[in-house]
C-alpha cells in the first residue's frame, strides 16, 4: 500500500535577497549638474513694437528733412544766384549826390516762379536794409524791412519787376561782361491798410520770409497824391532793383 501525503504551501514565497541585481541611477542634482530651465516664449509683440518705432522714426526723419528743405533751405543752382552793382543817377530826389551805386544779391527760382533779393545796408544812407520775395505764382510781392523788422505785403507790379526767367536772363547777360550802362531811378509809393493775421494764405515762400514779424498789407498811393510833410516822419524807403532801372519803394504808416 501506498501513502500520499501532502506538503502545506506557504502563502507568501520566500523574499530572494536580489540587492546586488539591483542598478541605482544617479540623479542629475546629485552630480552638480544645473537643472534644466523651461524655454521663454520668443517676445514677438516687443519685436513688432520696436519694428514699428524705427519706422516711425525714421518716418519722421525724413518728414523733418522734407519740411527743412522746402521752408528754410531752398537749393538753388550757382548759376541762379548773382551779386549785382548798378550806378544810377538820382538827378530827381538828390540832385547833388549824382552818380549812386546799388548792391544787392539776387536769387532766381526759376521752378517754383519767384525771386528773392537781398539789399544790404546802403553806404548812402537814406535807405533801409531789406529781403524782398517777388511771388508770380501768387501774385504778391513781400518786403522785409530789416532796420524795422516788419513785413510788408501788396500785388505784385510786374511793369516794374522782370519775371524771373527773363531777369535771369539779363543777369547771366550782365555776369557774362555785358554790362549795363548808367540807369536811373523811380519812385513808387505805398500806404498801410491794415494787419495781416493769416500767415498761410501768403504762401510758403512769403509765410517763410514774414514768419514770426509783424505784417502788414500795403496800398499803392495814387501818382496824383503826394506825401504830406507831416507823414514824412512816418515813411521810410527801401531801393532796390530787379529790372534795367533801381526802384525806390517808399513806405508811409497812418497807425
Amino acid at each position: 500500500m501506498v501513502k500520499i501525503t501532502f506538503q502545506p504551501v506557504s502563502a507568501q514565497k520566500p523574499e530572494k535577497d536580489n540587492d546586488e541585481d539591483k542598478i541605482t541611477i544617479p540623479q542629475v542634482h546629485q552630480q552638480g549638474y544645473p537643472p534644466v530651465r523651461p524655454r521663454k516664449p520668443f517676445p514677438t509683440g516687443l519685436c513688432c513694437l520696436t519694428f514699428g518705432l524705427v519706422i516711425f522714426v525714421s518716418g519722421l526723419v525724413l518728414a523733418s528733412v522734407y519740411i527743412y528743405r522746402s521752408y528754410f533751405t531752398p537749393q538753388v543752382p550757382e548759376d541762379s544766384l548773382f551779386h549785382c552793382r548798378v550806378i544810377y543817377e538820382d538827378s530827381v530826389y538828390a540832385p547833388l549826390r549824382g552818380r549812386q551805386e546799388l548792391e544787392e544779391n539776387v536769387g532766381i527760382y526759376l521752378d517754383d516762379n519767384y525771386e528773392q533779393i537781398s539789399v544790404p545796408v546802403p553806404h548812402f544812407g537814406g535807405s533801409d536794409p531789406a529781403d524782398i520775395i517777388h511771388d508770380f505764382q501768387r501774385g504778391l510781392t513781400a518786403y522785409h524791412d530789416i532796420a524795422l523788422d516788419k513785413c510788408y505785403i501788396t500785388e505784385l507790379n510786374t511793369t516794374l519787376v522782370m519775371p524771373p526767367r527773363n531777369l535771369w536772363e539779363l543777369l547771366i547777360n550782365v555776369k557774362r561782361g555785358t554790362y549795363l550802362p548808367q540807369t536811373y531811378i523811380i519812385q513808387e509809393e505805398m500806404v498801410v491798410t491794415g494787419r495781416v493775421r493769416n500767415m498761410r494764405q501768403l504762401g510758403p515762400f512769403i509765410h517763410r520770409l514774414c514768419f514770426s514779424k509783424e505784417t502788414y498789407r500795403l496800398r499803392r498811393r495814387n501818382q496824383r497824391q503826394r506825401i504830406e510833410r507831416r507823414e514824412t516822419k512816418k515813411c521810410h524807403s527801401i531801393r532796390h532793383f530787379e529790372n534795367t532801372f533801381v526802384v525806390e519803394t517808399v513806405i508811409c504808416n497812418r497807425f
